[in-house]
């Protein structure tokens, strides 16, 4: 039985994590979606308010608050066993999303995934950091400190004292996607700028994508199929970084930056499984793309090819006799502005 795919999305309060899940979940198209979310005290209204998003995939029962503390904090006494009862349900969840807390470090709840019970049921899909734009641009990493702060006072379990800078550095780190949220409050350059720095401080690999209210499609969202729980080692690398803003100006502008597109690209047979996905993965690093799958037709093989790729990590398989022509189809997604020609012109076998 294959293990039930995990995101956790992590990020300080008020980056935009629930409004990243709400839409999410009622964009989910019929996939039935289990959601942990980690928040207490006065926070804790995010709860009722993702039960009352009115979508199937949404329900009472669907979403589950954990209110003792950072998540991090009370992994044995708390997340551990609402786990485990998603898992004994007579008909368990396809995915499950976990919201954290703003103080949770991320690498602890990550590493709970190796748990007995736990390991061989489920597995962790990724790791999205969502990150408030304009206020990490302008060195903050929070939009109110303030609040972060009371957040902490309220956390009768937290038992580290860990400064937001090293915080968002361990969110960072530990990322396999980070969403600059609230991109539309930003300048184009600035946003730009930050999309830059936070991709070269992140492990190699890590996709950053930009965005307004959360709105970032199911797709790229879920599906990434890391099994972040066997490489954490790779987590560990913190990073001291410093995002300072050379405009003291508050911009509120609209772009077309935070938008998504996708495209498909139908070509001819393939001569070589392994050079053609070597050759995948250079047009995917080259032009930035988030997604690419399809299904690839191979000279003198009658099973199609699948072809499925998250950033650069690409995976090849044959799985059942094509149907239909010869033909090779990819579908590409990514943020909008991709140079569509180029991209076909790139993946002809």
């Amino acid at each position: 039985m294959s293990k039930i795919p995990a995101t956790i999305v992590t990020g300080f309060l008020g980056a935009g994590k629930t409004t990243l899940i709400r839409h999410m979940l009622q964009n989910a198209a019929g996939k039935r979606i289990a959601l942990i979310i980690n928040e207490f005290g006065d926070l804790g209204v995010d709860g009722d308010l993702l039960k009352g998003c009115g979508d199937a995939t949404c329900t009472d029962d669907d979403v589950m608050e954990l209110s003792n503390g950072c998540i991090c904090c009370t992994v044995a006494e708390d997340f551990v066993p609402t786990m485990e009862k998603l898992l004994a349900r007579d008909e368990p969840p396809e995915h499950i999303v976990i919201e954290t807390s703003g103080l949770a470090l991320p690498q602890p709840l990550v590493r709970a995934f190796n748990w007995p019970g736990l390991s061989t049921r489920v597995t962790v899909d990724g790791v999205v950091t969502v990150v408030d734009g304009k206020a990490v641009s302008e060195g903050r990493f929070a939009h109110d400190v303030a609040a972060v702060d009371r957040q902490r006072a309220a956390d009768d379990n937290l038992d580290h004292e860990t400064p937001l800078s090293e915080l968002f550095d361990d969110q960072i780190a530990c990322a396999d996607m980070i969403v600059v949220n609230k991109s539309d409050l930003m300048e184009l350059s600035e946003a730009d700028h930050l999309a830059a720095v936070l991709k070269a401080e992140a492990r190699r690999g890590v996709q950053v994508v930009r965005t307004s209210m959360g709105e970032l499609p199911v797709q790229v969202l879920l599906g990434q199929g890391i099994g972040a729980e066997t490489d954490l080692e790779a987590r560990r690398e913190v990073h001291h970084h410093h995002h300072d803003d050379d405009d003291d100006g508050d911009h509120h502008h609209d772009h077309d930056h935070d938008e998504f597109e996708s495209f498909t690209v139908t070509l001819g047979e393939v001569d070589d499984a392994t050079a053609y996905a070597e050759k995948v993965a250079e047009v995917i690093r080259a032009h930035d793309i988030l997604r690419l799958k399809g299904f690839a037709a191979v000279t003198g093989k009658p099973l199609r090819l699948t072809i499925q790729a998250v950033g650069p990590r690409i995976e090849t398989y044959f799985d059942k006799p094509l149907a239909g022509p010869r033909e090779t189809r990819l579908v590409v997604i990514g943020e909008a502005g991709l140079d569509r020609a180029a991209i076909e012109a790139a993946l002809v076998p």
